[in-house]
């Protein structure tokens, strides 16, 4: 480059048609995924207290979503169940319940809107009574008894039509183990999000509280979720995932681990998407609420930046909201 004044950087920013010329990175709503919480308690809506904005929705209601999401243009939804406390138990067996809430929801959402995606995360904590990812004994998270329980719920939800199975278990060994089982029970096109960089995250509190789960957590989630300082081993357990079968890969949390997407991203070249979790929308919500920042705008700058970062896909509780920006 030139030394200034033959180069003045700000020569490309003076108007919006040049800044949008040059604009290095675009954001549209094909690259949302709506992350919703379904409840088989709410009628039609429960408000999350911790998540402004966000409820817990029935299925009439979550029909109406799916609607709302195809309209958008909004690829796919995530959904994630608020189940009846009454419904749990230490083995999280409502997981496997092919009548239950996550099948219900499923088919509610492919019927309303047969062109959106679903994507069902697999894991025991909305289902147990001890709010961790896997089956406990003794205080300890097992890792290979769970692995056979998650291919138990994976098939329930593959089963209901399922486009993604989504585990968020971080158990070892566990995205083979299910890639197999679709594989034997004939879903050779049911695809595999593996949450493979999922940290130990202080972000995930709001979000517990949507799914019911947070109350009754015993402890901590430190031996199976990833330690926050780590980055060599997140490269690691993205190589394993998608050695075992994983067609796309996720980064939970999303803005605080943004070099995280940015190296997974570089170094595999497979779809990278990335979670902006409950804490980063009540974070952007409450500070809006107070006047502090200007939430559209700040919405938008931090959905972008995953986009910067090299993700292909967000998952967003504020995806209909973007969409409805970027729709114009």
């Amino acid at each position: 480059m030139s030394a200034f004044p033959a180069t003045r950087m700000r020569r490309l920013r003076q108007a919006d048609w040049s800044r949008r010329l040059v604009s290095e990175n675009t954001l549209t709503a094909n690259d949302l995924v709506w992350a919703v919480v379904v409840s088989d308690t709410a009628d039609p809506t429960e408000p999350v207290a911790a998540m402004p904005g966000v409820e817990r929705l029935g299925l009439d209601t979550l029909a109406n979503a799916a609607k709302r999401a195809e309209m958008l243009g909004i690829p796919a939804m995530a959904i994630f169940p608020h189940i009846d406390p009454a419904k749990k138990d230490e083995k999280g067996s409502e997981a496997f319940n092919k009548d239950g809430l996550v099948p219900q929801a499923i088919r509610t959402i492919k019927e309303a809107a047969p062109n959106v995606g679903v994507i069902c995360d697999v894991a025991l904590d909305p289902f147990t009574t001890h709010g961790h990812d896997g089956l406990m004994q003794d205080g300890a998270i097992l890792n290979d008894e769970t692995v056979n329980v998650l291919i138990k719920q994976a098939l329930v939800q593959a089963e209901a039509g399922c486009d993604v199975i989504a585990p968020s278990d971080m158990m070892d060994g566990r995205i083979g183990a299910i890639r197999d089982a679709l594989e034997a029970h004939g879903f050779t096109d049911t695809m595999i999000l593996s949450y493979a960089a999922k940290y130990a995250s202080g972000f995930y509190g709001p979000y517990r509280e949507a799914i019911g789960s947070g109350a009754v957590l015993q402890g901590d989630k430190k031996s199976y979720q990833m330690d926050p300082a780590n980055t060599e081993e997140a490269l690691r357990e993205v190589a394993l995932d998608i050695d075992e079968g994983a067609d796309m890969v996720m980064v939970k949390p999303g803005l605080p681990y943004l070099d995280i997407v940015q190296r997974i991203s570089e170094t595999f070249g497979v779809p990278t998407l990335a979670f902006q979790v409950s804490g980063e929308y009540a974070m952007i919500e409450a500070a809006a609420a107070n006047g502090w920042i200007d939430g559209n705008r700040v919405m938008m700058e931090s959905l972008m930046a995953f986009k910067r970062a090299g993700a292909a896909g967000i998952v967003t509780y504020f995806a209909p909201r973007a969409a409805e920006i970027l729709n114009g």
